[in-house]
């Protein structure tokens, strides 16, 4: 994405995100259904930990009502409730017990508990990434069976017709028909046909 990328990255809690985050001043939703996995792998631990999972679980599953019934609400009381639901999880989340894994937790909160709700003041933007994860799920699956690559013309390959198929599907338009065009332009001398959507 580069210098240049002015939007907002939805993404998991991964590392190199979190980085790019801080190398380009980028604004970021981080996925809430990756923190919700999280914090239930806290259910399987100790006492301590299981009930500050219950506790911040109840309030984010309060935040999904809120959002769920957006339709029953004026904008302003629909911005009201999802404020004061992250209010509540933010407040939760960052008071956590004395146990490693519920600390880590908390502290995701401190330092980037406005991160995984950016979608609140941000038209467009999903509190998760679970579009993004459906869109690559063909490259994972892909990655699996073939084992991947062995050099760079090969990944180089791989960029481009996995780029070309994800591209393809989101403006339903047939791959086949995108290849045919591309190859044919190719041979013919002509310009290749382009990814980018057709707004006019």
């Amino acid at each position: 994405m580069g210098e240049e990328f002015d939007g907002v990255l939805g993404c998991d809690y991964f590392s190199a995100y979190r980085k790019f985050m801080g190398d380009f001043n980028v604004r970021v939703q981080f996925c809430l259904a990756h923190l919700i996995r999280d914090i239930k792998f806290l259910l399987k631990l100790d006492a301590v930990s299981k009930n500050f999972a219950d506790r911040l679980l109840k309030k984010i599953r309060a935040l999904f009502r809120v959002i769920h019934r957006r339709e029953s609400m004026t904008p302003e009381q629909f911005q009201a409730r999802l404020e004061k639901a992250r209010a509540e999880i933010l407040r939760i989340g960052k008071r956590a017990p004395r146990r490693t894994e519920a600390q880590n937790i908390a502290q995701r909160f401190r330092k980037h508990g406005k991160d995984y709700f950016e979608f609140i003041t941000t038209p467009g933007i999903a509190p998760t990434n679970n579009l993004a994860e459906q869109a690559i799920r063909f490259v994972v699956i892909d990655r699996k069976i073939t084992q991947g690559t062995r050099g760079p013309s090969g990944r180089q390959w791989c960029e481009r017709i996995w780029t070309t198929i994800a591209t393809c599907t989101q403006q339903s338009r047939s791959v086949f028909e995108f290849l045919h065009e591309a190859i044919s332009a190719f041979f013919d001398g002509r310009s290749a046909p382009s990814l980018l959507p057709n707004t006019t």
